[in-house]
């Protein structure tokens, strides 16, 4: 459920028309809503209850530091993979006792920030980077917490782009490799074995994946626990997917069902990294029609986002409803894409789709954008990244502002020889 709602013909976001914040903001922007933020993450959390657990949000899905104030004041802690994100989760109030690391490329530097902000412990991928990280731990004088990350070859069945569980898969060690990190890990006096994590995709819609890699994990921590090491956080990840168009993903509830009852006589604490479950359908990006074209073979809406803002749909192929903001039931249904003003055949938002027919400087509502939305955007084009609204009931909060052209080039010089 999400607070985007029609009242007598026109697109809600909680208390405040969609339309009205669309004339103060301008054109295109991303809309999230706070109801529907603090909604999802209780009813994930709530759904763990009956089991010791921590949320670690999943910072990547949408990064916003106003996003993870809201959800640092849930409770939630933070899932990262970047010196980046330690620190947008630090800036936002997070607990660094509530932070795990994960990421098959962590720098030395990124290591030495985490070690030095404190932070739970780091989801380990390789036998190199466990290394670096007990390096980085003895040059500063420090104990580094680590989880292995086991991969455990589990199909996810979702796109392979967010496949993360399969052996071909860049993700986490097989688990013999696993096993003989555990063994070097638990000799070297600067790293500390605190858990072991298994994260096999994103946008699941099917339980089954999850409960079999728990079980690969269980017997492989059984494995453990005959050379005496004992795990104390168990970190089973995120993925759990969300409803785009005709999807149908188990609640949060009989998602968590599943797992409690595989985990009843483990005696650990369970780390969670949701993303895309809390935020996906949280958010909306709003964009406005500049022309409709016909051609003998096609009919285009063209509109002022782009692939740069919303890269999701040429990158995925993915799914999007897409609805105007104020609906006009008399008007034809018309079968088009919706495309952007990027030089590139492949921005488009949707492709021979069925909507009503819209006209010039009219709004449109691409829905579920709220997570792999704003944070995969770019300046492709040379096109300032569009700002970022919050609604709070009946008031709405410019959470990042839109991109001006002097900031595209901040960073830049021109050479003197070129002067």
């Amino acid at each position: 459920m999400h607070h985007f709602q029609f009242r007598h013909g026109e697109l809600y976001a909680e208390e405040l028309p969609v339309r009205e914040i669309a004339r103060r903001v301008g054109t295109p922007f991303y809309l999230y809503s706070t109801a529907t933020l603090k909604r999802h993450f209780r009813i994930f959390d709530r759904a763990f209850g009956a089991l010791p657990h921590l949320v670690c949000y999943s910072v990547k899905a949408n990064s916003n530091l106003a996003v993870l104030r809201l959800f640092a004041r849930e409770g939630s802690g933070a899932d990262i993979v970047s010196g980046g994100e330690l620190y947008r989760a630090l800036k936002a109030g997070i607990p660094p006792e509530k932070i795990v690391f994960s990421g098959v490329g962590k720098t030395p530097r990124e290591m030495r920030e985490a070690l030095k902000a404190g932070i739970l412990m780091f989801n380990v991928e390789s036998l190199g980077e466990l290394q670096t990280l007990a390096r980085v731990a003895r040059s500063l004088g420090k104990v580094a917490p680590v989880a292995i990350r086991i991969n455990p070859d589990v199909d996810p069945k979702t796109h392979p782009y967010i496949s993360t569980g399969l052996q071909k898969n860049k993700f986490g060690l097989d688990l013999e490799t696993a096993f003989k990190a555990y063994l070097l890990a638990r000799e070297d006096p600067h790293l500390q074995v605190l858990g072991i994590d298994c994260h096999i995709g994103s946008q699941l819609t099917e339980i089954s994946p999850f409960v079999e890699a728990l079980r690969r994990v269980k017997a492989f921590m059984k494995r453990l626990a005959q050379e005496d090491i004992e795990i104390r956080y168990l970190d089973l990840g995120g993925g759990l997917g969300i409803v785009y168009g005709d999807e149908a993903p188990p609640p949060p509830e009989e998602y968590a069902r599943a797992l409690v009852e595989e985990l009843k006589d483990l005696k650990v604490t369970l780390i969670l990294e949701p993303g895309r479950v809390l935020v996906g359908n949280a958010g909306i990006l709003v964009t406005r029609v500049l022309y409709y074209k016909e051609t003998p073979a096609k009919k285009f809406v063209i509109v002022d986002a782009g692939m740069n803002d919303l890269l999701r749909p040429a990158f995925y192929d993915a799914y999007h409803e897409i609805v105007p903001v104020t609906s006009h039931p008399d008007r034809p249904e018309i079968v088009a894409d919706v495309v952007g003003p990027i030089c590139e055949t492949g921005d488009f938002f949707a492709r021979d789709r069925k909507l009503p027919l819209v006209k010039p400087g009219e709004l449109l509502a691409v829905m579920s954008t709220g997570a792999y939305g704003f944070v995969m955007s770019s300046n492709y084009n040379s096109r300032p990244r569009p700002p970022e609204v919050l609604v709070s009931g009946s008031e709405y909060f410019v959470v990042r502002r839109r991109e001006s052209y002097a900031r595209l080039v901040a960073g830049e010089k021109i050479p003197e020889f070129l002067l």
